[in-house]
């Protein structure tokens, strides 16, 4: 490569220029086997209200997105550990890591068994979907 072309290759130190979003998330949707009981005990996790509640689905508000939980008559809990086999997880930031894991146990969630780090604490929400309590200060 020239010196000229150097000069006008595109730096690897800059993040490349984003492309415009096909569209934005609106809310993420959890199965259940019951959607009322896992939406009161998000909502209380969570602080967000339930705009909407019946046997078969409930809402949740969040400030930017929101939690839709739909009751499935044949719903499977995830395994833990998994094995690499569960979908997906929430990551929550909390001030006291051990305050925010024993508040959601009292709510109706497990602790996992093995806890798989140091700096994080992993519970289980009521219909089995893992989720994680980190620390806040490590998300800025």
């Amino acid at each position: 490569m020239t010196d000229t072309q150097m000069n006008n290759a595109p730096s690897t130190d800059e993040p490349a220029a984003a492309s415009p979003p096909v569209a934005r998330l609106a809310m993420v949707t959890l199965d259940a086997p019951d959607a009322a009981a896992l939406g009161e005990f998000w909502s209380q996790v969570l602080g967000w209200p339930v705009t909407y509640s019946d046997e078969n689905y409930a809402m949740l508000a969040g400030p930017t997105h929101a939690l839709g939980i739909g009751t499935s008559a044949d719903y499977r809990k995830p395994q833990w550990p998994d094995d690499g086999h569960k979908q997906f997880h929430f990551d929550l930031a909390a001030d006291d890591i051990e305050a925010a894991a024993a508040r959601c146990v009292e709510l109706g969630a497990i602790r996992a068994d093995p806890q798989p780090g140091d700096t994080w604490v992993v519970l289980l929400d009521p219909a089995g979907h893992p989720f994680c309590i980190t620390d806040a200060k490590n998300w800025g």
